[in-house]
């Protein structure tokens, strides 16, 4: 009996929670999580994935521990919604990440959900930043693209992958063009063959011109895949990026998909780019049926974690428990 009244108290909790998640959407007017219909859209198809040991719902934990219940709550809302799930090779080395990627897409597929992998490992990464930098040796990338490729395919698993973000954007100003055009093609290459859903990620829309961008992605070969990725770990409004990215569409002959990263967005940019004061979170992320490209608004980058030591930040990756909780409330959370 005592069993039978935990089940049904868990069952309780978790219908309160998703109720309570669906209210929130609903009263700020942030958009859904998803609007599941037919199509070849994978966004459109399937839930997005929240990953369950996200570090957000981690930093809420630690919150709760300390005293401090409503910013804890606040966190616990933020984990809730599904982000990208990054790939290093810092912590995902060549010889782990194929188990590590296995492990996720085996959860995602038993909920009928889809993860979106965000693949971050190409050399000389961050060559503009400087607070992410770090990446594998040019001769190790492609076999580390392909142990997360075949780990989808092991599980026979449906997932997209944002390739690279920044690395064609920033190729420019660091000097290294040719060699990244060259890597991502490869990882193309690889992700392409295996039936990934890809985006390419193509900067944003304060940044390179879109002759110059629809350039390097037709060298790497963009036509292979769903199509680019745009706004990642950026501020731009969903405006201003639906207009470079239908004008980056158009410079490629049209017919390509895009989606965009609004965790962040929700008071746009300001010429900071490393954990800005004053921004807001973005709408909820969710798939798109707008006659555009548009596949989907994504949270790529999981708006809790910092961008760098900046603007007394943490690591990149780390939770920014101040700046997390400013964006949420700027939200009106």
């Amino acid at each position: 009996m005592m069993k039978d009244m935990r089940i049904l108290l868990a069952l309780v909790a978790v219908l309160a929670l998703a109720a309570g998640l669906v209210a929130v959407a609903a009263s700020r007017n942030l958009g859904p999580f998803d609007r599941p219909a037919p199509g070849g859209n994978v966004f459109a198809e399937r839930a997005l994935f929240t990953d369950p040991a996200n570090r957000t719902l981690q930093a809420a934990g630690r919150m709760e521990a300390e005293g401090r219940p409503e910013d804890a709550a606040i966190l616990r809302e933020m984990a809730a919604v599904p982000s990208g799930i990054w790939l290093t090779p810092e912590e995902y080395p060549p010889g782990s990440v194929k188990q590590y990627v296995i492990s996720i897409v085996q959860k995602s597929e038993a909920a009928d959900e889809v993860p979106v992998l965000v693949l971050y490992g190409i050399p000389d990464r961050d060559c503009s930043g400087g607070f992410s930098s770090g990446g594998l040796e040019p001769g190790s990338y492609r076999s580390w693209v392909e142990e997360a490729a075949d780990a989808v395919a092991a599980v026979g698993a449906t997932a997209a992958v944002v390739l690279e973000p920044d690395a064609l954007a920033s190729s420019l100003e660091c000097g290294n063009r040719d060699e990244r055009v060259r890597l991502i093609a490869e990882a193309v290459d690889v992700l392409a063959s295996a039936g990934i859903t890809t985006y390419v990620d193509a900067g944003h829309s304060d940044w390179v011109p879109v002759g110059e961008m629809a350039s390097m992605l037709q060298e790497v070969g963009i036509d292979r895949v769903r199509g680019f990725s745009t706004n990642v770990s950026n501020y731009q409004t969903d405006e201003a990026e639906l207009d470079y990215a239908e004008r980056l569409d158009r410079a490629l002959g049209g017919g390509t998909h895009w989606v965009i990263d609004r965790g962040r967005n929700g008071n746009g940019s300001t010429e900071e780019w490393c954990n800005p004061p004053g921004r807001a979170l973005g709408r909820l992320p969710g798939f798109v049926d707008d006659g555009t490209g548009l596949d989907a608004y994504l949270w790529v980058k999981p708006p809790a974690e910092s961008d760098g030591t900046c603007n007394l930040g943490p690591q990149a990756g780390e939770v920014y428990l101040d700046q997390a909780l400013a964006m949420a409330r700027a939200a009106g959370w």
